[in-house]
This record gives structure tokens, C-alpha cells and sequence, in this order.
């Protein structure tokens, strides 16, 4: 029998990113974002679209749906696609809470955290979102980890 098994810094790669679309700071990024991620992300409206679908993916995920019970959707959807408009170089400002406090009681596991970056990507496929962009924007939400697993 042959089983397959990612790498754990490829899964926190991807949960970073997922996770980081719940609503944190967004001053951890070293790198300026370029204006034309946002572009090729949709603009603020193709953004918003991704989140969405994210949210469904969410809902219908039983290894992560129970982190999000009782969360304000609209709150939610909106923090969150002003942070990743604003990770991406778009006119958005991100207002939510700092990633750490946000997350602070969660006790975030890996699986958790890989299963929502899981999400966020096939809610950019859902979009037609070209896998350099994803890659773009993923290595945007990758320093906000620690703050999400509250290492």
C-alpha cells in the first residue's frame, strides 16, 4: 500500500494563507504588494466572489466548520476581503483584529489550518485564479502563521 503525505512546512505554507484570510494584521508581510496581484485577483470584487465561495467551502468542511460556528458571516467575509485586497496591493484597509488576538483561544491545529488553506485555494480555482497568482498570494499570508497557531 502506498501512502501519500505532505510535507508539515508545505501544510503550514498553506493553512498560513488560509488562515491568515480569517482576519488578522496584515503588516507582517515584508514584500510591497504589487497592484497587479489585486488585478489578477479580480479587483475587490473578484476578492470578494473568492471569499464567498470560501465560506461555502468552510460550511461544508467537517474538519474546520466547527472552528467558525456563531462567527458574524458578514463581519467575516468582509474582514476578510479587505485583508486579502489589502495583501494584495488593492485601495482596501484591513480594520479587523490582529491575527493573534483573533485566534488566541482557538487552539488551531495543523490539520485545521492546512484544511482551510486547502479551501481558500480551491475557492480561487472555483474562480479561475491562475496558480501563479495563488502562489502570489500565498506566500502574502505565509508570515502570519505564527500568529494563527499562536506559536
Amino acid at each position: 500500500m502506498i501512502t501519500l503525505t505532505r510535507p508539515p512546512a508545505l501544510l503550514a505554507l498553506i493553512l498560513i494563507a488560509v488562515l491568515g484570510l480569517a482576519g488578522c494584521q496584515t503588516g507582517a508581510t515584508p514584500e510591497t504588494p504589487s497592484r497587479d496581484l489585486f488585478q489578477q485577483l479580480g479587483e475587490r470584487s473578484g476578492i470578494a466572489a473568492i471569499v464567498e465561495d470560501l465560506l461555502f467551502l468552510i460550511v461544508d468542511d467537517d474538519r474546520i466548520n466547527q472552528q467558525f460556528k456563531g462567527m458574524d458571516v458578514a463581519r467575516f467575509h468582509r474582514n476578510l476581503t479587505d485583508q486579502l485586497c489589502q495583501l494584495s496591493g488593492g485601495p482596501c484597509t484591513y480594520s479587523g483584529r490582529e491575527m493573534r488576538e483573533l485566534h488566541a483561544d482557538m487552539a488551531i491545529t495543523d490539520t485545521q489550518f492546512n484544511a482551510l488553506a486547502e479551501n481558500l485555494i480551491l475557492a480561487m480555482e472555483q474562480n479561475d485564479i491562475a496558480t501563479g497568482a495563488q502562489n502570489r498570494l500565498l506566500k502574502r499570508l505565509i508570515p502570519l502563521y505564527p500568529d494563527v497557531r499562536n506559536l
